[in-house]
């Protein structure tokens, strides 16, 4: 099929074999697994796995894609393969609907991938693991550790539920057309019990947001009107670090101590 990706999208297909072979490695599917791939575009992926699998739903949004698929996935070669097209956008997509044990995939569309991140952690409890493929700057910022300048709000809000792993660098050539950027793959599976338990997810999060909102502020700063000195005192937090000090266990211990003023 001759597609031109559509910027709208944010469509970069990826056509290095090599590359793919790696990918699919890394997922390893096995033939009973449920998964699901997110924007499978031109079947990369999708084929691959389709020989591994004896069902794969994918979820698309390019109607134009739809269209090829239906016909491409019709051909004998795939008669053993039981595909399930969901013609919709990821982001309002109820995953949850596919059944528990749910495995996720995809080369997410980079111009929308963190808001499709935070929305699979509303659908985290019916999902066994994640593989993407991500601009490597997100992917970094994913997996960053504390008091480094990739951590930030996406990597407390993240590894607050998942375990994630940077597995492989991909190049720009990679792909057609070739994005600006490097990708990278990563790896992220719910944590079986959460490492530290928040009382109030809608809390912690706020607090996290409110840290993160100006970096280069203390902690004493951005989170005047939630915490107060005898509150950073209490806690045995110094007010003059800034977000970017503090683990994901900091951030659970101030919304547990606000939780329950």
């Amino acid at each position: 099929m001759k597609h031109i990706a559509k910027k709208r999208f944010g469509q970069n297909f990826l056509t290095d074999q090599g590359v793919i072979a790696s990918l699919v490695e890394a997922i390893s599917p096995q033939e009973d697994d449920l998964m699901v791939e997110i924007g499978p575009g031109l079947g990369a992926l999708t084929k691959p796995l389709l020989q591994k699998l004896k069902r794969l739903h994918v979820v698309e949004v390019d109607r134009d894609i739809i269209a090829w698929m239906q016909t491409e996935y019709s051909k004998p070669a795939y008669a053993s393969s039981a595909i399930h097209i969901h013609s919709a956008d990821a982001l309002k997509f109820d995953f949850t609907s596919l059944g528990k044990n749910l495995r996720v995939t995809g080369n997410l569309p980079y111009n929308i991938s963190t808001p499709i991140l935070f929305h699979l952690l509303d659908n985290v409890s019916s999902i066994t693991d994640m593989h993407f493929m991500l601009q490597k700057e997100v992917v970094e910022r994913m997996v960053a550790h504390p008091s480094t300048p990739a951590y930030g709000r996406l990597s407390v809000m993240l590894q607050y539920r998942l375990q994630m792993d940077n597995l492989i660098t991909v190049p720009p050539e990679a792909f057609e057309p070739a994005p600006k950027v490097e990708s990278a793959f990563v790896r992220c599976v719910p944590h079986a019990t959460l490492p530290y338990v928040a009382n109030d997810m809608v809390l912690f999060a706020k607090i996290v947001l409110a840290a993160f909102g100006q970096r280069r502020k203390t902690l004493r700063n951005t989170l005047k009107g939630l915490l107060d000195d005898d509150g950073f005192t209490a806690l045995n937090i110094n007010s003059q670090l800034r977000a970017e000090n503090l683990s994901v266990a900091d951030f659970v211990t101030i919304a547990n101590y606000l939780s329950i003023r």
